[in-house]
């Protein structure tokens, strides 16, 4: 029986992934020691494979069939537009895409205006305001902290995750829409669905069951 790889999206996904599958008996010991250098770990009895990888870079793994499935934030999986399998929604992880920005922004989002548009997530900001408000922006990509751009004058707006929506309030800015809601997603690559399909659905429904109860 070959390996199941599953690529896991760092931190705190990937901690709530590993407490999610020991409730349906997967575990990895080898996880659990926080001093590891190792960067593949393995299940032997149930043969299967768990690497830890930076978010954005799960999906790739997850297309190229390096792993057969992937855990990984909604965000991500939009943002990276690979070919693959969603296959279940988590529910953890949970919080909101939106455009932010200060109050006065508001009337030039209602009137279509061209505004710039500063964000970490350029793909999902071009499919909300080309595709769904038919809007013309300029879309401005940054790294750091997105809130920076509307209070220098970067942008008029942003699109970013929020969660509580405290960081916003402290620098005097709002939720303005609500792009989409966002959590964890389990991806699988598309050909590892067909040929490890008994062993993938099993584990699907029993995912399913847990995330059920809960």
């Amino acid at each position: 029986m070959r390996y199941l790889t599953f690529a896991l999206a760092k931190g705190r996904l990937a901690k709530k992934s590993m407490e999610l599958f020991e409730q349906i008996g997967i575990t990895c010991k080898e996880m659990e020691d926080p001093a590891t250098r190792k960067l593949i770990f393995v299940n032997e009895e149930l043969k299967l494979r768990f690497f830890l990888a930076k978010a954005p870079d799960v999906p790739t793994y997850v297309e190229y069939g390096a792993a057969d499935v992937g855990i990984v934030g909604k965000d991500t999986i939009l943002e990276e537009g690979r070919r693959m399998y969603e296959v279940l929604d988590l529910g953890y992880g949970k919080c909101r895409m939106c455009v932010c920005g200060p109050e006065p922004a508001r009337e030039l989002l209602k009137h279509q205006e061209l505004i710039r548009v500063a964000t970490k997530y350029p793909h999902i900001a071009k499919e909300y305001f080309y595709n769904q408000k038919h809007q013309t922006v300029e879309i401005i990509k940054l790294n750091g902290s997105i809130e920076l751009a509307p209070i220098v004058g970067l942008s008029e707006v942003i699109v970013d995750i929020v969660e509580t929506g405290s960081t916003l309030k402290e620098n005097g800015l709002k939720v303005l829409e609500e792009v989409c809601p966002l959590s964890a997603r389990m991806v699988v690559n598309q050909v590892s669905m067909k040929m490890e399909n008994e062993r993938i659905g099993k584990l699907i429904g029993e995912l399913k069951s847990v995330l059920c109860m809960e």
